[in-house]
């Protein structure tokens, strides 16, 4: 490990890449330090989307994002950081798939309120194209896995694609049948050969093709390297001490030190804080990776840097349920899809729907907390019947012919020949829940759902089910037996962090920056304002601010 170097990054997900790749490439020596064994960060998580307005397949205006970064922002909308990410996020994507390995495909994702003023039913979010990491050679040992929850038999697939309706019709299309026999193929040979899957999709595309970028330009990633603590004085900071297998060792950075390390979605003192579902005493289970513990916020704190948790939200909120894996313990399933399916509602305790189950992940959490004030528990109950259960599947249980009889076993699915009895099995209340089901079928027969109008925005409609009508979102609950699964408060990462200038210099507590210290990604607080506007909102700006941070360091305007 060389002992100096113009940047030092600390963190090696999509935001410590992004900078990496962008000093480098102008010609300054950088070294990435990871504490974790892998590299990729919660990127490799994640479904590696950028919300990039103003990109080549953006319909809309500039004036139009700002509208709707206006609207989404509110009382925390910042001028100067908005019309920077507006300038400069085409930019980073262009010099990215310009410059780099990393390259992107379009979706056909909305906006996450696309009738808000200035959201668009498509073209502000783009995709990490899959990748073949075996291209990665040594360093593929090296690479953040996916979730495993999310994945099938260990092989990946993106959900804004094709791949997951073949998966769901393969029992009833030869097509389908045909080529989720060949993925599974091609998946076993690549395991037998590699150890794990090599045709990755998603964000550990994402992570694969920066990582690559790295190695392209000389840039070294030293994985099982925490920081311990950043080397300030007088001048500002000037380098990082690191923990090696041989001790403490000093690293210089005559530039600057980049924080990167994840944000502090896995701090549990933090975390306790600052949810509210954990300070009436819930539960929290987050799917991000287990060494986002707040250390790039802590390091900044130590060289007097200014972090508060203000924002509306905390947090990007996703339901997850807890999948056992053996041993007493848990794995968080993301409900990312099943939530949009027609014939599949949420239900508290009290038997009652709360919101909108088609609505975006984070709106879906934030409603869970706001319903579940003042008790004990924040959860829901996930319902389906018979003939949804098996056509889309609920949770971490897959659709027919999949058997459902272990997780029926081990409690992670419950069940109910009729409403009351498996309101029973859940503890929700029984004549509420009956009214309620009763209620939604009346009209759900008609493809209408007066109480909370899903499938009333192209968003709702993206991943609910397009062949069912009238609405694709909605169908009644009406053929037993009953399926539920149970979810509780998870994230999808942080977005209150480190204040910061709109270039990524970070701030003490007076205000004024910190010569030689930034910050990206969610060590960052978000330009987001506490809101989730869209798919890639996290990676979209972490990338370009990864990118505006690198050229002001390297001082290029």
């Amino acid at each position: 490990m060389e002992r100096e170097c113009d940047v030092l990054v600390v963190g090696a997900g999509a935001g410590g890449m992004a900078t990496a790749i962008t000093a480098a490439r102008l010609g300054l020596k950088v070294t990435i330090i990871e504490k974790a064994p892998v590299f990729g960060g919660t990127t490799a998580f994640s479904g590696g989307v950028l919300w990039i307005p103003g990109n080549a397949r953006d319909p809309s205006t500039r004036e139009a994002a700002r509208t709707y970064m206006k609207s989404e922002t509110g009382n925390f909308y910042d001028e100067e950081a908005v019309e920077l990410y507006l300038d400069q996020a085409p930019k980073m994507l262009d010099f990215f798939e310009r410059e780099t390995a990393v390259a992107f495909v379009p979706t056909l994702y909305p906006d996450y309120h696309p009738d808000a003023p200035g959201g668009v039913e498509v073209g502000r979010s783009v995709l990490a194209a899959p990748f073949n990491a075996s291209a990665l050679g040594a360093n593929l040992k090296r690479l953040r896995p996916p979730l495993k929850t999310i994945t099938f038999m260990g092989m990946m697939f993106n959900s804004s694609n094709a791949d997951i309706k073949h998966f769901f019709n393969a029992t009833k299309s030869a097509r389908s049948f045909v080529y989720v026999a060949k993925r599974l193929a091609a998946h076993f040979v690549e395991l037998a050969r590699y150890g794990r899957g090599v045709n990755v999709t998603s964000g550990n595309a994402l992570a694969a093709r920066l990582a690559q970028s790295c190695f392209d330009l000389g840039v070294e990633i030293h994985t099982d390297t925490p920081a311990l603590r950043l080397i300030h004085g007088a001048a500002g900071v000037t380098g990082v001490e690191v923990a090696t297998p041989q001790g403490p060792v000093t690293l210089t950075a005559r530039k600057g030190v980049v924080l990167a390390a994840g944000g502090f979605a896995q701090d549990l003192t933090r975390i306790r804080a600052a949810y509210p579902h954990l300070r009436q005493g819930g539960e929290h289970l987050s799917p991000v990776p287990e060494d986002n513990t707040g250390d790039g916020i802590t390091l900044g704190q130590g060289a007097g840097a200014r972090f508060e948790t203000r924002l509306p939200a905390t947090s990007a909120w996703i339901p997850v349920s807890q999948v056992p894996v053996g041993g007493g313990k848990h794995a968080p399933f993301p409900h990312l899809i099943d939530r949009y399916k027609p014939g599949i509602i949420a239900v508290l305790a009290n038997g009652k729907r709360f919101t909108n189950e088609s609505n975006s992940y984070h709106d879906v959490g934030a409603a869970m907390i706001a319903a579940c004030a003042g008790q004990a528990e924040t959860a829901c109950w996930l319902i389906a019947d018979r003939d949804a259960l098996r056509k889309y599947g609920l949770g971490f249980v897959k659709p027919a012919p999949m058997p459902i009889g272990r997780f029926l076993r081990n409690g992670y699915l419950k069940s109910g020949r009729t409403l009351a009895e498996l309101a029973r099995a859940c503890g929700i209340d029984p004549a509420a829940f009956e009214a309620t089901v009763s209620r939604f079928n009346a009209a759900a027969d008609r493809g209408e759902d007066p109480e909370f109008h899903r499938g009333s925005t192209a968003f709702n409609r993206y991943l609910a089910d397009p062949e069912h009508k009238p609405n694709p979102c909605v169908a009644p609950i009406r053929q037993g037996p009953f399926y539920a699964v149970k979810m509780v408060m998870g994230d999808l990462g942080t977005f209150d962090g480190l204040e910061c200038t709109p270039k990524g210099q970070v701030l003490d507590v007076s205000g004024q920056p910190i010569p030689g210290l930034y910050a990206v990604g969610n060590d960052r607080a978000s330009v987001m304002g506490g809101n989730y506007p869209g798919a890639g909102i996290t990676l979209g700006p972490a990338m370009t601010f990864g990118y505006v941070t690198a050229r002001h360091i390297a001082g290029v305007a």
